[in-house]
């Protein structure tokens, strides 16, 4: 009987133990799918808000003239910066005019990464300089449409650009990774946002597609 009872008493805590984790199985497996759903949750919402419901999306952006103050910048219908795609046309619009006036292109740029501190602003202002200077403004003008190395990245007028998402685009809540390509470029670079809830609006928060392209014809001594 004694045999019996043990048994039994250890069948019991078995079952017990099985029970228990299964119980802590379940558990995690609910604590995951919560966590998966509500990531999902914030994707869609940031998809909403930039009005990419798709993931693969281009939008193509026409200026009739680039900005080359802040006055000219803020009058664009683009300017009400409701949607990421707007600013990183702008973002590129206005760096066009950085070899034609570095100090009006800087009050631009810096309209459209509001709001900064003072010592990002320097920070960024240093990086696009080392970009851009040294007679390389072409970048910028590379990303419009017609503008090839053959022609000295001229664009064709009114100035056309294409803004670029993707699978990941979006997956960090009021943030935006977005594309661009250049005309002298194999791949599209990307330039990063963040979105301010409270107006819905984007600002620029890094620019990572003035690497090296390249050169335009009048500039390549082995033509």
């Amino acid at each position: 009987m004694r045999a019996k009872a043990l048994l039994l008493l250890l069948l019991c805590v078995a079952f017990t133990a099985q029970s228990q984790d299964l119980n802590s199985i379940i558990s995690r497996a609910k604590s995951e799918a919560r966590s998966r759903v509500r990531s999902e949750v914030n994707k869609a919402e940031n998809r909403i808000r930039s009005g990419n419901f798709n993931y693969d999306k281009t939008v193509t952006i026409t200026f009739e003239k680039l900005p080359t103050t802040l006055d000219e910048l803020k009058a664009l219908p683009e300017a009400s910066m409701d949607t990421p795609y707007k600013v990183v046309a702008l973002c590129m619009a206005v760096l066009c005019n950085y070899e034609n006036d570095r100090e009006a292109t800087f009050e631009m740029l810096d309209y459209l990464c509001r709001p900064n501190s003072g010592t990002e602003y320097e920070a960024f202002h240093k990086f696009i300089s080392e970009r851009l200077r040294d007679g390389k403004g072409y970048k910028a003008f590379a990303f419009f449409e017609g503008a090839t190395p053959d022609n000295n990245y001229t664009p064709t007028v009114p100035y056309k650009i294409k803004v670029s998402s993707n699978s990941v685009s979006f997956n960090e809540k009021n943030r935006a990774r977005l594309m661009v390509k250049s005309g002298g470029a194999d791949s599209p670079g990307p330039v990063l946002l963040r979105e301010k809830p409270s107006t819905g609006q984007w600002f620029v928060t890094q620019i990572s597609c003035l690497t090296d392209i390249r050169l335009p014809a009048a500039l390549d001594e082995w033509r």
